[in-house]
C-alpha cells in the first residue's frame, strides 16, 4: 500500500495541473465571448452573418471590428446583402473610409444608381468624397462661373463690334458615377465653361444681339459637350448675369491712333536730323573746296615766275593780264552799285 501512494499523488498532480489549464483556456475563452458578445450579438440579431471566429480574426488583423460589422449591419438592413463581411474588411486594411462606403452604397440603393461595392471602394481610395458624389448624382449642385473664390467677378469678352461684355453664369451639374475616377473636377467645368461664354461672345456681330438674346450663350455652350471626360454631367447653362464694359474697340483705335502718330514723328524726326546732317556735310565740302581754290590760287604767283624765267610769259603780257583783271573788277562793282528796279 505504501507502494501505491507515490503513484497517486502524481496522478492527483497531472489531474489538478490538467484541470488548471482547462480552466485556464475556458477563462480565456470566455474573456473573448464576453468581449465579443455584444458585437457578435448585435450582428446575430441583424442577420449580418458576422461570426465570433470573424471577430477573433479581426482583433489578430488589428482590424476595427465594431466598424466593419456596424458597416455590414447598415448594409444587410438596406438590403445589400452582396457585400460580404471579408469585402468590408479588406477595404479597411486598405485603408479605406468604411463607413463613408457604406452610407454611400446605401444612398445609390435607394436612388437606384449603378454602383457596385468594387467600384464605391475605388473611388474612395482614389481620394474621392464618395459621399458627395453620391449626393450630388441624386441632388444636382450649382457651380459659379468664375469662381468666386478666385477673386474675379465676370467672363470678359469683346463682340465684333468693339463692346466689351461681362458676363456670370451657373451651371448645374450632377455627378456621373462612371467617370468619377480619372474624371476632370470642377476646375475643369469652370474654365471649359468660361471659355465657351468667350467664344460666343467673341463670335457675336454686335453686342447688342447678346444682349437681346443672353439664352443664346446657354446653348451654343452647352451644345459643344463641354462635360466629355469630367465627372460631371452637365444639366444646365444660366447666364446669371451680363454687363456692358468698355468701348475695347475704340481704345484699341485710339491706342493705333497714338503709335502711328508716335511713329510717325519718330520718322519725321529722322528725316530732319538727316536733312541737319546733309546740310552740315555739305558746308563742309564748301570750306573743303574754298580751301582747295585757296591753295590753287596761291600757286598762281608761282607759275607766273617760273613762267618769266622760261620765257613763256612777257612783261607786257603781265600788263595786258593785269588791265584785264582791273577792268572785270569794275565792272564786278559797277553791277554791284546799279539799283535793282
Amino acid at each position: 500500500m505504501m507502494s501505491d501512494t507515490p503513484h497517486l499523488l502524481a496522478a492527483s498532480q497531472i489531474y489538478w495541473i490538467g484541470a488548471g489549464i482547462i480552466g485556464l483556456i475556458l477563462l480565456a475563452f470566455l474573456v473573448v465571448v464576453f468581449q465579443f458578445f455584444g458585437l457578435w450579438l448585435q450582428a446575430y440579431m441583424s442577420n449580418a452573418g458576422v461570426s465570433l471566429l470573424d471577430l477573433i480574426g479581426m482583433r489578430l488583423r488589428k482590424v476595427n471590428s465594431a466598424t466593419v460589422v456596424l458597416a455590414k449591419i447598415q448594409m444587410v438592413k438596406a438590403g445589400l446583402h452582396d457585400v460580404t463581411t471579408n469585402d468590408i474588411e479588406s477595404h479597411y486594411l486598405a485603408g479605406g473610409r468604411v463607413p463613408n462606403v457604406a452610407r454611400a452604397m446605401i444612398a445609390a440603393h435607394r436612388a437606384n444608381l449603378d454602383l457596385d461595392w468594387k467600384k464605391a471602394c475605388a473611388i474612395d481610395l482614389a481620394g474621392r468624397d464618395i459621399i458627395d458624389a453620391v449626393s450630388t448624382s441624386v441632388n444636382p449642385k450649382v457651380i459659379d462661373v468664375p469662381n468666386q473664390k478666385s477673386g474675379r467677378q465676370s467672363i470678359d469678352a469683346v463682340a465684333k463690334d468693339g463692346i466689351q461684355l461681362r458676363a456670370s453664369a451657373r451651371v448645374t451639374v450632377r455627378t456621373n458615377i462612371r467617370q468619377l475616377i480619372g474624371g476632370a473636377t470642377e476646375e475643369t467645368i469652370i474654365a471649359r465653361v468660361g471659355e465657351g461664354i468667350v467664344s460666343a461672345i467673341g463670335s457675336a456681330d454686335t453686342h447688342k444681339v447678346v444682349l437681346e438674346n443672353p439664352d443664346r450663350i446657354s446653348k451654343t455652350v452647352l451644345a459643344k459637350g463641354l462635360d466629355s471626360g469630367t465627372a460631371f454631367e452637365i444639366l444646365s447653362i444660366d447666364i446669371a448675369d451680363i454687363d456692358v464694359g468698355n468701348n475695347i474697340g475704340a481704345k484699341l483705335q485710339a491706342d493705333q491712333a497714338e503709335a502711328d502718330k508716335t511713329r510717325f514723328q519718330a520718322e519725321a524726326e529722322k528725316r530732319r536730323a538727316m536733312a541737319i546732317a546733309l546740310s552740315e556735310e555739305n558746308r563742309a565740302r564748301i570750306e573743303e573746296n574754298r580751301a582747295l581754290v585757296v591753295l590753287a590760287e596761291a600757286e598762281i604767283p608761282r607759275a607766273m615766275a617760273e613762267a618769266f624765267r622760261s620765257g613763256n610769259l612777257g612783261i607786257m603780257d603781265y600788263y595786258k593780264m593785269k588791265n584785264l583783271q582791273a577792268d572785270t573788277t569794275m565792272r564786278d562793282s559797277i553791277g554791284r552799285d546799279v539799283p535793282k528796279s
